[in-house]
């Protein structure tokens, strides 16, 4: 009997640098690991690899030029409202500077108190001491008498300033506006860039509805501008500062990926093991109030065992119920019986109150992104045993 449930594992690798062949990699540094601390492969075992890796490996990448091509193309008025972007250092700035670097005028709306993925712009406490409201529209000039001195609590910026600054530096104009409806942005302009990345195509279906003239940031960089990267689905969604020009975007060729690894390691091994990519996982910090998904999904490429969502039962209910006479190994006997005999769906069952009602992606990716980190571990890839296991697993 294996009284060990899941084991993860952060893999070290070499230090992935464009055109490099990440397939052989990933199973080159999986096998020395094998070695190195000893484990046994075992089907259904799974392999994960960091977005970051994958986008670099590529080679796809676009700079501040390219995406300033692409907007002057698509909005040639060389003005431009941008609806609900993140405020992000990483992750929208170099955007932001492209869009600025094409435009002779953005009017930003930004929703408030926070941005769709938690990270705030004014202090939720004054807000509520205030005469304003989150139905309520302010201008920048309200914003910046009432709130303007907030600084975030743990990078220390206020994100208007730093955007304001950064636009200015490409000759642009800015005016901000602060809304939670997007159709605020259209007392402004109908040349719109919707920039939030989950409810994206809800809030581009919303203005067109309007009216407005609108691409989402999906929709830029998603064909190339000469030799240009390019993301076909996502567009600028994903993507991450590389250096104060260039972007790296999401991967484009995970698909061929996973299945090109989960080859190799059959071969290599014997054993059908699931493979994915993943990018930021999708939980939230209680303290800082992030939502830690700014990419547009957790895994943009898996294979085919990892679909679907987990079909378990909950061990807690069975035990106080069911069988709430039972204990020690009768008790633990007769819940393995169960797990044996349960449906191959409880949803909606009873048995499955309170467990996770995730797909199986995201559950493993959260997991993965917060084993690899996003700093200086060294471990991009992960290994998972143990994760189909259940109490009956022998």
């Amino acid at each position: 009997m294996r009284n060990v449930g899941t084991v993860v594992r952060g893999i070290r690798t070499p230090i992935v640098k464009e055109h490099d062949d990440l397939a052989q990699i990933v199973v080159d540094s999986v096998l020395a690991a094998s070695q190195s601390e000893p484990f046994a492969f075992r089907d259904r075992d799974i392999v994960a690899i960091t977005e970051a890796v994958v986008g670099i490996s590529e080679g796809n990448y676009v700079t501040v030029d390219d995406i300033a091509s692409d907007v002057a193309r698509k909005f040639p008025e060389k003005e431009v409202g941008l609806v609900y972007p993140i405020l992000s250092r990483n992750r929208f700035s170099m955007i932001l500077k492209g869009i600025a670097r094409a435009m002779d005028k953005i009017t930003m709306l930004l929703s408030f108190p926070a941005d769709e993925v938690g990270n705030g712009i004014l202090d939720e406490e004054r807000l509520e001491q205030s005469p304003y409201h989150l139905g309520d529209t302010l201008t920048e000039e309200v914003y910046t008498k009432e709130f303007g001195d907030y600084k975030h609590p743990f990078t220390g910026i206020n994100m208007v300033d730093f955007y304001r600054d950064l636009i200015h530096g490409e000759n642009c104009e800015v005016e901000f506006v602060f809304s939670n409806d997007a159709k605020a942005i259209l007392q402004y302009t109908n040349h719109i860039i919707n920039c939030d990345i989950h409810t994206r195509l809800k809030t581009k279906k919303y203005l067109e509805s309007a009216g407005a003239t609108i691409y989402g940031l999906y929709e830029i960089m998603n064909e190339p501008i000469g030799n240009s990267g390019f993301n076909p689905t996502y567009g600028l969604l994903g993507s991450n500062k590389s250096t104060e020009e260039r972007l790296k975007l999401f991967p484009k060729s995970g698909d061929q990926l996973v299945v090109d690894i989960q080859n190799r390691l059959r071969e290599a091994t014997g054993k059908e093991i699931e493979v994915m990519v993943y990018g930021d996982g999708a939980f939230k910090d209680p303290v800082g109030h992030i939502w830690e998904l700014a990419d547009p999904v957790v895994s943009p490429a898996y294979t085919k065992g990892l679909e679907g969502t987990p079909n378990e039962i909950k061990l807690k209910y069975v035990s106080d119920n069911k069988f709430a006479n039972l204990r020690g190994e009768e008790l633990k006997e007769a819940i393995k019986e169960e797990i044996r005999e349960k449906d191959s769906n409880l949803k909606g069952s009873m048995l499955s109150q309170g467990t996770t009602p995730r797909r199986i992606t995201d559950l493993v990716g959260s997991l993965c992104d917060l084993t690899s980190g996003s700093g200086d571990k060294g471990t991009p890839v992960v290994y998972i045993q143990g994760y189909f296991d259940n109490l009956a697993s022998d």
